[in-house]
């Protein structure tokens, strides 16, 4: 599919992430605006409010944009979506006749501060890239343990915390936990020594179920797709995680980025899941290209320091898909609501250059990772990581803006009052 033209001109750049081919979703603000749903082409940003408000997108007998996220958009269901989309074509493609009104309503990405684009009901983060559990596993059992029995039949997954995902930009406190080292006779609670990036896609939910759903009834369901970094303290995790998984250790933030890239825009970058080692259950069998061509990066700057991209890869090289993980977080009947966030699970290659954590980047500390001024292991006070990630399609791309948080130091007393 080759590019569309639109009337906003920095649109039709190669290079911009937010071309008509497009159309993300966003919330953002603005000094004399507060936050409201937006749309991004080029450099601007469409306000849906007020293209409600003046008749530009009437989608139903209620108002859905007069509130400051996506979740009343997403209980529409897909009819809804698609419809939304065509009218937004239709408005900001060439030759439009509503591109005088829609003029008024557009505002600089510049001018705008992004904030949370949805209500996050609940939060799922899986562990459901191949190369990333085995190398995972390989650092603490040994290569010939490092798949539990159950990985290649079901994706692993564990609740996470909803009330910690928060909008790209956010800083990050270093938390405080339990640590105990392997020759330790016992935990002491101090800051966390080993924090970490994880880099992850998230697929965001956009209508209910109350029951199992298929892999296919599973891929309508999925409203969009965000950059994910799930920050992980690995010495609390290392600690913490027998015989449950992660608790503390993944609770101290989430962090996305702040648009959210439809799953009609990502049609045309649909690929194949890798090939099965062991054939899936009936239930969870690929049924068709359920992954993306998503080319990701992750830079890290030291404070006062230059960006250095540590990690390449691509989402395609994920061995379970978001359909597949939904359609198998439903199979005990557990329901799904609008606005639910599941994360892949870390997205790693199989060069060191691929690889999407420090903790395999540096093989448990072993191999500092060299960046602007210095190396790494772990994160250190004053890191900036940034998460990026496009589709690259016929002279144009789709986009999701950065993904970035800023590592604070931890609290010197966290228990500290008044």
């Amino acid at each position: 599919m080759p590019l569309k033209k639109s009337w906003v001109e920095s649109a039709n750049s190669a290079d911009t992430p937010f071309p008509l081919n497009n159309l993300p979703y966003g919330v953002f603000a603005t000094d004399d605006l507060d936050p409201r749903c937006g749309v991004a082409i080029g450099d601007m940003i469409l306000d849906c409010q007020r293209a409600e408000e003046e008749g530009l997108i009437a989608l139903g007998d209620a108002p859905l944009f007069d509130v400051p996220f996506w979740n009343e958009v997403m209980e529409e269901g897909p009819e809804a979506w698609a419809a939304l989309r065509d009218r937004l074509t239709q408005i900001l493609e060439e030759g439009s006749k509503d591109r005088e009104a829609a003029e008024k309503l557009l505002v600089k990405q510049s001018d705008a501060t992004m904030q949370m684009p949805f209500l996050v009901a609940e939060y799922t983060d899986f562990y459901a890239g191949r190369n990333h559990a085995f190398n995972v596993g390989s650092l603490f059992r040994g290569p010939e343990n490092a798949l539990p029995p159950n990985w290649l039949h079901i994706p692993i997954g564990y609740n996470g915390r909803a009330s910690s995902v928060v909008v790209s930009g956010t800083e990050v406190r270093r938390p405080w936990g339990q640590l105990k080292g392997p020759n330790d006779d016992k935990p002491r609670f101090a800051p966390c020594e080993r924090f970490d990036l994880e880099l992850e896609m998230g697929a965001i939910v956009g209508t209910a179920s109350d029951g199992p759903v298929t892999v296919d009834e599973a891929d309508q369901m999925i409203f969009g797709y965000v950059l994910l970094n799930d920050w992980s303290a690995r010495d609390i995790q290392a600690w913490e995680y027998q015989p449950l998984g992660p608790f503390q250790a993944k609770a101290t933030a989430t962090t996305i980025s702040p648009w959210i890239v439809t799953r009609a825009a990502l049609e045309p970058f649909r690929t194949d899941t890798p090939e099965r080692e062991v054939e899936l259950l009936p239930h969870l069998k690929d049924t068709g290209p359920m992954l993306y061509d998503i080319e990701l990066s992750v830079s890290l700057a030291p404070e006062g320091g230059q960006p250095t991209t540590i990690s390449q890869t691509n989402y395609s090289v994920m061995y379970y898909s978001s359909a597949q993980q939904l359609a198998h977080h439903t199979t005990a009947g557990s329901p799904m609501t609008p606005g639910d966030l599941l994360g892949s699970g870390t997205i790693s290659g199989t060069e060191k250059g691929t690889l999407g954590s420090l903790l395999e980047l540096s093989w448990g500390g072993k191999n500092p990772v060299q960046i602007d001024g210095g190396e790494r292991t772990f994160l250190q006070d004053g890191d900036t990581l940034t998460l990026h990630g496009h589709a690259q399609g016929d002279g144009y791309r789709i986009g999701f803006g950065d993904c970035t948080g800023t590592l604070l130091p931890a609290l010197s007393d966290p228990y500290a009052r008044g």
